[in-house]
């Protein structure tokens, strides 16, 4: 959550879409990238990978995260927080497999 919070302070006005999305996850039980799709419609899984990319903000925002089945526990990573603008160059220059920033 903290990669989430240095994010909203560094761009305010993403501030009100990121407490909703937050606001979802802490109720969410997740088991796999089916049941996020159930929480979150506009969630997307990357390819064939374990990741997914969220909308936040009305699509204003994009949210790459990597998901992770523990033996209790299913475990969301943040790889990479930016605007759709920013996700878009992401694509074209095939980055969105691979990005780790955080």
């Amino acid at each position: 959550m903290q990669t989430i919070i240095d994010y909203i302070v560094e761009n305010a006005q993403s501030k009100s879409g990121f407490d909703i999305w937050m606001r979802r996850v802490k109720l969410a039980d997740w088991s796999n990238i089916k049941d996020i799709k159930a929480s979150f419609s506009s969630a997307d899984q990357i390819g064939g990978t374990n990741r997914v990319i969220f909308d936040i903000g009305g699509n204003k925002y994009r949210m790459i995260c990597s998901c992770r089945s523990g033996r209790k526990n299913f475990h969301l990573y943040i790889n990479w927080i930016g605007t759709h603008a920013e996700y878009t160059k992401l694509c074209d220059s095939n980055k969105q497999y691979t990005i780790d920033k955080y």
